[in-house]
């Protein structure tokens, strides 16, 4: 099995600060994620001054921002991205960010990420979508809010301009923060994976840690899956991301669900060879048989231990003459 990559989705939960967003590295690369990811945006150009802000949003944040001044509070600016781009080649754990705007994917292409994350929100974006196509690069596909008629309208966007379909890694995804199990719906993973032939992956933002370790064990190749240092700071990710300890448990759940699924070969285990003559069967005297007595179903049975032959051979010897004397419950030989 190929192993899950985990993305520690830092989102917004930095405030806007530049230190924060340091201790959220600190905290990805302790906690053994493979990604620390962030949100690259200038909010004024792809927010207008009538957006709504989500209800989440409005319970988490400030009642009487906007969205927009809600985003431009929580937003990192260029200078500081390159800075943290710097801490995280540093703290050796790999950089990703969501771009959000065009002028954001231009910035992004120069730290030459893995990949490249499309959000929810822009999956019926097609000016977004042709600029991350003709980047030819890897790419991730959250899909919350959609339907499977429009997944299939941004795949042949991206790919029909340059991003091949083996570089491509569609997330089953809700949009609500928190997401209520009932809505997490994973068997639309494996629709996604089993309409389109493609990878697929998991971005939770359900409180606990349920969802991220089944969806690994059902065939995520991704997860993601946000954290912050504090659920009791304000803004509009953090009381639905987890603390570090429970990311660290999250993570090592995740990769013992690797360990646990194995690699489909059915033989003997290292740990369970020396278990074999010991818990199966041989066959053995019934009773006492002189030498030269023929071996009949009736003077031969089946017992523990397996040191000796076979029970698949019991028909075969059968007719056949002690070569010796045999005790009852003695192993045949012949």
């Amino acid at each position: 099995m190929s192993s899950v990559k985990i993305i520690a989705e830092a989102g917004p939960n930095h405030n806007g600060n530049i230190y924060l967003a340091y201790k959220l590295v600190d905290i990805a690369k302790r906690s053994g994620a493979d990604y620390v990811k962030f949100q690259t945006s200038i909010p004024s150009e792809h927010i207008s001054k009538y957006a709504l802000k989500a209800d989440y949003q409005k319970r988490n944040t400030n009642k009487n921002q906007s969205q927009l001044e809600m985003s431009k509070k929580m937003t990192l600016n260029f200078k500081e991205f390159k800075l943290l781009k710097k801490y995280c080649d540093k703290k050796k754990i790999k950089f990703l960010s969501t771009a959000f705007g065009l002028s954001s994917i231009n910035f992004l292409k120069k730290f030459k990420m893995e990949y490249y994350k499309i959000p929810s929100g822009e999956i019926n974006n097609v000016l977004y979508l042709k600029k991350i196509g003709k980047l030819k690069k890897k790419v991730i596909l959250s899909t919350g809010m959609s339907t499977m008629k429009e997944i299939s309208y941004a795949l042949k966007t991206l790919i029909s301009n340059g991003t091949k379909k083996k570089n491509i890694t569609v997330l089953q995804c809700n949009t609500e923060y928190p997401t209520p199990l009932v809505d997490v719906n994973l068997r639309a993973m494996l629709e996604i994976q089993k309409k389109f032939r493609i990878n697929v992956g998991y971005s939770d933002h359900t409180k606990g840690t349920e969802a991220s370790v089944i969806a690994a064990s059902i065939g995520a190749s991704i997860i993601e899956k946000h954290f912050t240092i504090s659920q009791k700071l304000k803004g509009p990710d953090h009381k639905s991301s987890l603390l570090e300890k429970d990311l660290k448990e999250m993570i090592k759940k995740i990769k013992n669900v690797e360990v646990i699924l194995g690699n489909k070969i059915k033989k003997p285990t290292k740990s369970e060879k020396k278990n074999i003559k010991i818990a199966r069967n041989s066959i053995v005297a019934n009773r006492n048989i002189l030498k030269g007595e023929k071996f009949t179903n009736i003077n031969l049975t089946v017992k523990r231990p397996g040191s000796g032959i076979s029970p698949t051979n019991f028909f075969k010897i059968l007719g056949k003459k002690a070569k010796k004397n045999f005790k009852k419950d003695q192993l045949i030989s012949i």
